[in-house]
């Protein structure tokens, strides 16, 4: 039981980190876990899931604290710059959130934070996109082993 609590706990922190920029791979440490067979799959799917999702969280929240800065001198972008954005953002940029699992998507929640995108709508599509990034890693494991 306390090896599970602590493959589990390691998943976790492995799929928190790959969320973030922060240089972390989740996919090697849920495919060893999937494979050793000890522990239920639903479980790993849930607790990387929970892990990469509030990972992600954490860089709406950067995004967020980033966008309180815009109007000072070093900010990377001008206003003009930043309205259009925005503009686009509303428009398209919600939906790249679905694409939040892969290699860039890190770069994505942070953008979601700094055009302030709805925290419910944030995490129900970056919530559906991790999701069903680990169940495919799961299904694809399961028929590769």
């Amino acid at each position: 039981m306390w090896n599970e609590a602590l493959s589990l706990g390691g998943l976790f922190i492995a799929a928190f980190g790959a969320a973030t920029i922060l240089p972390f791979q989740s996919e090697i440490v849920f495919i060893a876990l999937q494979l050793r067979g000890d522990i239920p799959i639903a479980w790993i799917v849930v607790v990387a899931s929970i892990g990469n999702i509030l990972g992600s969280g954490l860089n709406y929240g950067l995004g967020r604290v980033l966008e309180r800065y815009r109007g000072r001198r070093w900010f990377p972008v001008s206003q003009k710059q930043l309205d259009r954005a925005q503009d686009w953002y509303a428009k398209w940029g919600v939906w790249t959130l679905l694409l939040s699992w892969a290699p860039l998507g890190d770069a994505l929640t942070i953008v979601a934070g700094v055009m302030r995108t709805n925290v419910w709508v944030f995490f129900a599509l970056v919530g559906i996109a991790k999701i069903v990034r680990y169940v495919i890693v799961a299904w694809l494991t399961a028929m590769t082993f």
